[in-house]
């Protein structure tokens, strides 16, 4: 499990590097003029930066995020085995789960980019409700379920945002 943790925290190392899908070259499939080179105009440029700095900060929230909840969802299926302990734990993952939508909701709300906003509100939007199901993290019982949370259903949760830090 700590592979997976460790695995993580460098992907959102490496989210934080991305290009945020801000070419600035020629547009694929465009006719090129011969002898003539044209600057993209200013409203494309504002947007690609608003779009990479988005994209900055939302690595700043995953490398900042994934390993306290990482942490609490392991603790949770390995620590306390009685009812107070197991209560206390799924709270700590559901705080922890809330802080992380809480955090790509405020830095995805500044972008110029209407779809980065729209895409920040619905990741939140769905991580909150998932941090809301106590089922949901009741049925969370062994190391794998825990890298299945980490994995896929986080890749998941996120990809409405990271589609546009590709």
């Amino acid at each position: 499990m700590r592979q997976a943790v460790q695995a993580f925290i460098i992907s959102g190392v490496l989210l934080t590097a991305a290009g945020c899908g801000t070419a600035t070259g020629p547009t694929p499939g465009a006719p090129a003029v011969p002898g003539t080179a044209s600057a993209p105009p200013a409203a494309t440029l504002a947007a690609e930066a608003s779009t990479r700095s988005s994209c900055q900060a939302l690595g700043e929230v995953y490398s900042k995020h994934i390993p306290p909840f990482a942490e609490a969802l392991s603790k949770m299926v390995t620590g306390n085995k009685n009812a107070a302990g197991d209560q206390d734990s799924q709270r700590q993952v559901q705080q922890t789960l809330n802080a992380f939508a809480t955090a790509i909701r405020e830095s995805t709300q500044s972008s110029t980019d209407p779809q980065v906003r729209t895409d920040g509100k619905q990741t939140a939007d769905k991580m909150q409700a998932k941090a809301a199901d106590a089922g949901f993290f009741r049925a969370i019982k062994t190391s794998e379920e825990v890298n299945t949370v980490l994995g896929p259903t986080l890749t998941e949760w996120l990809a409405p945002v990271a589609r546009h830090c590709s």
